[in-house]
């Protein structure tokens, strides 16, 4: 694996934001898998809050472009993920402290 690729791509997701959330889609817990191999393909399986989330088409698309314009990436597989359902249990401690959940 490209040494710091790994971080940079959470780096990357951490500026991605939910536009109905204040909370990154990393913090949220969208973001169930991430995978780096040694030839830099990232592959990431991902959720939604829900179905119906009117993000859906440009929350995925903009994970795809960031990470993609990322040094030492040589290709993006997003999946987008239905199973298990997003819940506000998989939100960070800092997500659910910004959303006053705690």
């Amino acid at each position: 694996m490209i040494p710091g690729l790994m971080e940079k791509v959470i780096e990357a997701l951490k500026s991605i934001f939910d536009p109905e959330i204040p909370v990154n889609i990393y913090d949220l817990g969208l973001v169930y898998r991430i995978e780096v191999n040694e030839s830099g393909e990232v592959y990431i399986d991902m959720t939604l809050t829900s179905p119906n989330c009117p993000a859906a088409q440009s929350l995925p698309e903009e994970v795809i472009h960031k990470v993609g314009e990322l040094q030492g990436v040589s290709r993006v597989v997003f999946n987008l993920v239905w199973d298990p359902p997003w819940d506000p249990d998989k939100m960070s401690e800092a997500a659910k402290l910004e959303l006053n959940m705690l």
